[in-house]
């Protein structure tokens, strides 16, 4: 229940805070005088769009705040998923800063335009005379059968197998798409996989076959060098033998000269090192050998694996490997189509008879409401004066299954007897939808619960005894929810609880905006000047104090 709105700042409103009770308020003043800005401000509230050029005084920001009472809301686990702080008595508030910039709040906490958006929706439904627009929609209509049938938890276990279902679909789809991609490529792709495969390619070859390549081709250079280094290290008077005579003659100096013993095995470690070397040198020496057959093949080898390399731009076997594996999969799933795509038709057309059964049974519990749903709305349309009033729930089953079932849902409207009920935005007038839209919001507070209704001139179009009965209705609607109806018609505003006026006012520097909550004497003056105009006539005065007795 909204308990307060406070608005700063906004439009022609400088400050105002407004209480409200349980029950049904109205909201009444001349036209112009700020009820939908009053409305503007609070549909910020609900993540309606900023604009910076509401606000008044263009070096201040505007603030919006109203505070709830979400205590028999049931919300706690929505707060809980988005982390934001729950209490029974909640704050939102939504500001808009100078810059353009805005900010949404619920208790102090920063947050997201769309938690505002889904918080809000449980908390207000403004209904101004655009909402009457929904009666041309198909999705409202369904969407007020499912609210009156309760059918919440088979919509979503329908919800959740069409997404498997859609899932599966869209694999096997995408698994023709392959398939047909495929199979023009498959010659193509058999012939690069023969090449790959006939290589016979051995991962990191190249770098040895590189290696291989450099030192057959300076062969000579290589065993020049080596030669020299063998010669140098093990000859008569090479290295090693003069190691080996440097450390004997040190030996035998050592019982004269102190700390020799670690130049004696420092000089053998040397020798040993070098003995290794040689042995090395030999070895590597023993195998170069100028082989021009042996070059040809490396040539060949590395001008086969280069020329693969360059055809498929890749820089190393490794990737022409991982190539030649990618296109063995692709080549096993053209092979392989027939039997994966019937295995995949079998998960679908099990998933399609599971589906099918969910819709069966909402379609059942949709169609169980339909007479409710059109006794209900005919019999408050009698009351309204609409004393010939037909009102169908058109049903089809769709062969194709949909995000919300297999049904197409259609309300049809005639207004007059022997008619043939037709689309409602083809026969009904302005007042006419009005009436219909209220008869279902009056039946869906009954069944479901709405949260704080706000009607903005619902009523528009209508006059007298039908004024009268509509708002017998909000009324009758206030025992289950708390109603605020922004009227013009005195017959309406007499049925409130709590009467407010909005009203101008001409200071030195501009025209400002308010609202007030108004006395029992007041309210028989406004009532009244609703009924004879500004001159209040003693006629008027008692036509008002009946009007607000037989509400009593």
């Amino acid at each position: 229940m909204l308990q307060q709105l406070s608005i700063s700042n906004y439009a022609l409103i400088d400050h105002t805070e407004i209480s409200f009770d349980g029950g049904m308020s109205v909201i009444t003043g001349e036209t112009g005088a700020g009820k939908s800005i009053m409305l503007g401000a609070l549909a910020l509230l609900t993540g309606g769009r900023a604009d910076v050029r509401v606000l008044a005084d263009e070096t201040k920001k505007c603030v919006v705040e109203a505070t709830f009472d979400i205590s028999a809301y049931n919300l706690k686990d929505i707060f809980e998923q988005e982390d934001v702080d729950y209490e029974d008595i909640t704050i939102v508030r939504r500001e808009i800063l100078p810059g353009g910039k805005s900010r949404a709040f619920v208790n102090d906490q920063p947050v997201a335009l769309n938690f505002l958006k889904e918080i809000s929706a449980h908390l207000i439904d403004i209904h101004s005379q655009h909402q009457n627009l929904l009666l041309n929609d198909d999705s409202f209509h369904l969407n007020v059968v499912d609210a009156v049938a309760q059918s919440a938890d088979v919509l979503a276990e329908y919800a959740a197998s069409y997404g498997e279902y859609r899932e599966l679909v869209k694999r096997e789809n995408k698994l023709k798409a392959d398939n047909e991609s495929a199979k023009k490529d498959f010659d193509y792709l058999q012939f690069q996989h023969n090449e790959l495969v006939e290589i016979q390619l051995v991962d990191g070859e190249e770098v040895e076959l590189e290696n291989e390549q450099k030192m057959l081709s300076h062969a000579e250079e290589i065993k020049e060098a080596l030669g020299y280094a063998v010669e140098s290290l093990g000859g008569d008077e090479a290295v090693l033998s003069t190691l080996l005579n440097i450390g004997n003659r040190i030996s035998k100096i050592s019982d004269f000269l102190h700390n020799t013993d670690d130049a004696v095995a420092r000089i053998e470690s040397a020798r040993i090192d070098l003995q290794d070397l040689l042995k090395s040198f030999v070895d590597i020496n023993e195998k170069v050998e100028y082989d021009p057959e042996r070059m040809a093949l490396v040539d060949n080898r590395l001008n086969s694996i280069y020329s693969l390399m360059k055809k498929h731009h890749v820089d190393s076997t490794h990737a022409l490997i991982d190539l030649k594996n990618s296109i063995e999969l692709k080549l096993k799933a053209v092979t392989s189509f027939d039997e994966e795509l019937e295995q995949l038709h079998k998960q679908i057309d099990a998933k399609r008879k599971a589906l099918s059964s969910i819709a069966d049974k909402l379609s059942a519990r949709r169609k169980s409401v339909f007479e409710k749903i059109s006794g209900y709305i005919i019999t408050q349309l009698n009351e309204m004066g609409i004393a010939n009033a037909q009102f169908v729930v058109e049903h089809q089953r769709t062969t194709e299954f949909l995000p919300t079932g297999n049904d197409e849902i259609r309300f049809l409207f005639a207004a007059n007897k022997n008619a043939q009920p037709t689309d409602i935005q083809r026969v009904a007038s302005g007042g006419e939808m009005s009436r219909v839209m209220l008869a279902i919001k009056s039946m869906l507070s009954k069944t479901i619960g709405l949260p704080t209704i706000i009607f903005d001139e619902i009523d528009t179009g209508v006059s007298g005894e039908v004024a009268d009965k509509m708002g017998r209705i909000m009324n009758e609607m206030a025992e289950h929810m708390q109603v605020i109806a922004i009227t013009h018609l005195p017959q309406v505003a007499a049925k409130g609880k709590c009467h407010y006026r909005v009203f101008k006012l001409d200071n030195n520097e501009r025209t400002v905006s308010n609202i007030v909550r108004l006395s029992p004497d007041e309210r028989l003056q406004e009532i009244a000047k609703m009924l004879s105009g500004s001159v209040v006539s003693a006629a008027a005065l008692q036509n008002a104090q009946e009007l607000i007795d037989s509400n009593k």
